[in-house]
């Protein structure tokens, strides 16, 4: 039973004299008011979260934008929408074919323990003039302090992804996926997880499917997927006056079309630090990824722990010009190791097997840089002297002009929507247009996951080599064939077992290939660094300015600008350097202080 009274209550159990003033035994008149009133106020809550607001896609946002935008539809799309915890939200679903909002007249919704549960019946298309059969349903509640919800939806056709819409969410500063905050100003922007989410070449890739916003000092909000397995998912985030109108998509998998979908468990919230919206995040994605510590790892030899120093020499660009053939780079060693102890040294090869990329995926040492014999003589008398040695392979890439390309052209890449997806973004002759000979490779394909472990095994057995580097490892792209985090971690779990004490690493990372890899040449966590180091390690990208004029070496991006403070002293890196055509013959001084550098900051 209760222990407050009623407004009844009240009157029965209360005794006036003749004077008016209340007698002894009776409630606080001031704390029954503020009941009252707390009642309605809850009561006005209760039917308001009940309530269905006619918004629709222009609703509190600026149309036209006042900074850079995105495509968008050029008319008033329906958005209906119901109000929860201070936001209001509405869903819009995707088809192969067109884009569908809930249709208004048959939404319901219902309270539900911590929160409610909004049902649809039907839907509408052409911006609400036509009207299609279609169910879709999401159960929106309170967990401390975040709201999370999942949405369903099923139609008589292939769904595509299903999109969550959310209003008032507060502006400020914007940290994607771990990385480094900064102001947007009044520009949209649009992250997608992995590897831009299946827009690569629109979206700003995000390493973990969370948006931080500072709004002001202690003032933190936060959008994130709970994924249980990898998918392509988007943040879109279009600024109002006060508040962005954020869209939280997330796409089917391309390999398994179904006419049903159920997005993630999409949690958001105000949070009084980063620290606070980002740990639950990583939490969760430890748990549903297994991605050990860091301390904890056995897929990282103990000679690794070792290592201070990464030095990255370049053999041959593209075009066949040659930085450092097989002789030179053990000269280059040869005097390191009066420099720093060998074993503390990690040798990083990109483009040992000649043509940079062209000879992708043959991974045999290129005659004109010493060939076999040459390669050999490399690494074990650096391997005498305490070196380790990575080379390079790509995890995705593949010429398709060489004749070897007919054993694995099954594991080309085709989008969700079933256009071709190719790795042509790289103008690698200089013509001024990008090229057009690279298929993006599916390691989720048997036939190329095969090619790729035969190529690794043999350099690994011929040439006992200490590490293998997956480029472009972080690449996942959502496809009509197969999972490539799948066929990654198949990959390297076969490696693992076949050669214990190899040392994997990748070029750039997401959350859930923490799991399958420990090391990686790009570090992108400046929001929140625990997001990353707590697991993984990293040392500097191999297109890192060398010494000197800054040359990127085989890299594609040409000359950048050397800052040795920057090269030597990232605090989450291993120091690098790029050695390029004329690093050891004409700055070698810079190479000793970056080494010395490097050696101070491994004892401090």
């Amino acid at each position: 039973m209760s222990s407050k009274l009623s407004r009844r209550d009240l009157i029965k159990g209360t005794a006036v004299g003749a004077s008016g003033v209340v007698l002894g035994g009776l409630p606080d008149l001031e704390s029954f008011r503020d009941e009252i009133a707390e009642t309605a106020q809850a009561t006005a809550r209760a039917e308001q979260e009940l309530a269905i607001l006619p918004l629709n896609s222009t609703s509190d946002v600026f149309i036209p934008p006042h900074g850079g935008g995105f495509f968008k539809f050029s008319f008033d799309f329906p958005e209906p929408s119901v109000r929860f915890a201070g936001l209001r939200i509405s869903f819009r679903l995707f088809t192969f074919e067109n884009t569908y909002a809930p249709d208004r007249d048959l939404m319901t919704v219902t309270p539900e323990p911590d929160g409610i549960r909004m049902r649809c019946a039907g839907l509408v298309w052409a911006g609400g003039q036509q009207r299609v059969s279609g169910t879709l349903e999401a159960r929106l509640r309170r967990n401390g302090e975040f709201v999370e919800w999942q949405a369903s939806a099923e139609m008589t056709v292939p769904i595509k992804s299903i999109a969550s819409i959310v209003r008032d969410v507060p502006r400020g500063k914007i940290s994607a996926g771990a990385g480094a905050f900064f102001d947007p100003k009044d520009a949209e922007q649009l992250f997608g997880y992995p590897f831009g989410g299946g827009s690569l070449f629109t979206a700003r890739g995000m390493d973990s499917p969370i948006v931080v916003i500072q709004s002001g000092e202690g003032e933190f909000f936060s959008l994130s997927a709970q994924l249980e397995r990898v998918s392509a998912t988007r943040f879109y985030l279009q600024p109002g006056e006060k508040a962005y109108r954020v869209e939280l998509i997330h796409e089917g998998e391309g390999w398994e079309r179904s006419n049903s979908i159920k997005s993630p468990v999409w949690r958001v919230g105000h949070t009084a630090s980063a620290e606070s919206a980002y740990r639950p995040h990583f939490e969760h994605v430890e748990k549903a990824f297994a991605v050990p510590a860091w301390e904890t790892r056995s897929d990282v030899p103990a000679w690794f722990k070792q290592i201070e120093l990464v030095l990255s020499i370049h053999g041959m660009h593209w075009t066949g010009y040659i930085f450092n053939d097989f002789a030179k780079t053990l000269k280059t060693l040869e005097w390191a190791a009066t420099q720093i102890p060998a074993n503390q040294v990690l040798v990083f090869l990109p483009a040992w097997d000649g043509r940079y990329y062209w000879n992708y995926p043959i991974y045999k040492p290129a005659p004109r840089l010493g060939g076999p014999a040459g390669f050999r003589a490399l690494v074990e008398r650096g391997q005498e002297l305490g070196f380790r040695f990575m080379p390079m392979f790509g995890a995705n890439a593949a010429n398709r002009e060489l004749r070897e390309f007919s054993q694995f052209s099954d594991a080309t890449t085709n989008q969700i929507d079933g256009d071709a997806f190719n790795l042509n973004w790289v103008d690698w002759d200089n013509d001024r247009h990008n090229e057009g000979w690279g298929p993006y490779l599916n390691l989720g394909v048997e036939s190329w996951r095969k090619w790729l472990f035969d190529r690794i095994a043999e350099t690994i057995e011929t040439y006992h080599v200490d590490a293998y580097f997956l480029d472009i490892a972080g690449g996942w792209e959502n496809n009509t064939k197969a999972d490539m985090h799948e066929g990654t971690r198949l990959l390297v779990k076969g490696l693992n077992q076949k050669f214990p004490g190899i040392l994997a690493c990748g070029e750039m990372p997401y959350d859930a290939l923490m799991s399958v890899l420990p090391l990686y040449h790009v570090f992108s966590a400046g929001g929140y660094p625990a997001g990353f180091h707590k697991y993984c390690r990293a040392f500097q990208h191999l297109s890192s300015a060398a010494p000197g004029r800054g040359s990127s070496g085989v890299h594609e991006s040409g000359f950048g600008h050397f800052d040795a403070q920057t090269l030597s002293l990232r605090k989450e890196q291993i120091p690098t350097i790029t050695v390029v055509d004329d690093t050891f013959e004409h700055h070698r001084d810079i190479m000793a202080e970056i080494i010395k550098r490097a050696r101070e900051r491994s004892t401090s």
